[in-house]
Protein backbone atom coordinates (compact mmCIF):
# COMPACT_ATOMS: atom_id res chain seq x y z
CA UNK A 1 0.00 0.00 0.00
CA UNK A 2 1.21 3.23 -0.90
CA UNK A 3 0.95 5.19 2.92
CA UNK A 4 1.88 8.61 1.43
CA UNK A 5 -0.54 8.48 -0.97
CA UNK A 6 -3.69 7.49 1.16
CA UNK A 7 -2.53 9.95 3.80
CA UNK A 8 -2.75 12.73 1.09
CA UNK A 9 -5.99 11.53 -1.09
CA UNK A 10 -7.77 10.16 2.40
CA UNK A 11 -7.13 12.89 4.89
CA UNK A 12 -8.74 11.28 7.57
CA UNK A 13 -7.00 8.31 7.43
CA UNK A 14 -4.76 7.54 10.59
CA UNK A 15 -3.64 4.49 10.89
CA UNK A 16 -2.73 2.21 8.04
CA UNK A 17 -1.75 -1.01 8.65
CA UNK A 18 -1.31 -3.08 5.00
CA UNK A 19 -3.24 -6.57 5.75
CA UNK A 20 -6.03 -4.71 7.27
CA UNK A 21 -6.67 -1.38 5.79
CA UNK A 22 -6.78 2.56 6.50
CA UNK A 23 -8.90 3.15 9.87
CA UNK A 24 -10.06 6.72 10.99
CA UNK A 25 -9.37 8.27 13.93
CA UNK A 26 -12.27 6.11 15.63
CA UNK A 27 -11.04 2.98 14.49
CA UNK A 28 -13.57 3.05 11.33
CA UNK A 29 -11.99 1.34 8.45
CA UNK A 30 -12.28 3.84 5.64
CA UNK A 31 -12.60 2.68 1.82
CA UNK A 32 -9.49 3.39 -0.37
CA UNK A 33 -10.15 3.31 -4.15
CA UNK A 34 -7.08 1.49 -5.44
CA UNK A 35 -6.70 3.08 -8.83
CA UNK A 36 -6.69 6.28 -7.59
CA UNK A 37 -3.66 5.08 -5.34
CA UNK A 38 -2.38 3.87 -8.68
CA UNK A 39 -2.47 7.40 -10.17
CA UNK A 40 -1.78 9.35 -7.63
CA UNK A 41 1.99 11.10 -7.76
CA UNK A 42 4.03 12.07 -5.34
CA UNK A 43 4.61 16.49 -5.29
CA UNK A 44 7.65 15.45 -3.44
CA UNK A 45 9.13 13.01 -5.57
CA UNK A 46 11.80 14.63 -7.09
CA UNK A 47 13.31 15.72 -4.10
CA UNK A 48 14.09 12.06 -3.76
CA UNK A 49 15.47 11.59 -6.90
CA UNK A 50 17.32 14.92 -6.87
CA UNK A 51 19.50 14.01 -4.07
CA UNK A 52 20.18 10.47 -5.44
CA UNK A 53 21.94 12.08 -8.70
CA UNK A 54 23.40 15.46 -7.15
CA UNK A 55 27.22 14.99 -7.03
CA UNK A 56 28.66 14.81 -3.80
CA UNK A 57 29.41 18.24 -1.93
CA UNK A 58 32.71 17.18 -0.88
CA UNK A 59 33.60 17.90 -4.60
CA UNK A 60 31.98 21.33 -4.32
CA UNK A 61 34.46 21.96 -1.20
CA UNK A 62 37.39 20.63 -2.43
CA UNK A 63 37.16 22.45 -5.37
CA UNK A 64 36.60 25.85 -3.17
CA UNK A 65 39.88 24.83 -0.61
CA UNK A 66 41.74 24.38 -4.01
CA UNK A 67 40.65 27.30 -5.53
CA UNK A 68 39.80 25.24 -9.03
CA UNK A 69 37.34 27.67 -10.62
CA UNK A 70 36.43 24.59 -13.22
CA UNK A 71 35.75 22.32 -11.13
CA UNK A 72 33.46 24.69 -9.06
CA UNK A 73 31.90 25.76 -12.50
CA UNK A 74 31.30 21.49 -13.51
CA UNK A 75 30.20 21.10 -10.07
CA UNK A 76 27.70 23.59 -11.04
CA UNK A 77 26.30 22.45 -13.94
CA UNK A 78 26.10 19.33 -12.50
CA UNK A 79 23.79 20.49 -10.61
CA UNK A 80 22.13 22.26 -12.42
CA UNK A 81 21.42 19.27 -14.92
CA UNK A 82 20.15 17.33 -12.74
CA UNK A 83 17.20 19.94 -11.60
CA UNK A 84 16.59 20.13 -15.19
CA UNK A 85 15.92 16.18 -15.52
CA UNK A 86 13.93 16.47 -12.23
CA UNK A 87 12.00 19.22 -12.36
CA UNK A 88 9.17 20.55 -9.32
Amino acid sequence: MNHNAIYALYPQVVTIDDSEGAFDIEGNKVDVDLSSLENWQDPNEYKYLRSRKYPPMADYLDAIVKGDIQQQEAYIAACLAVKAKYPK
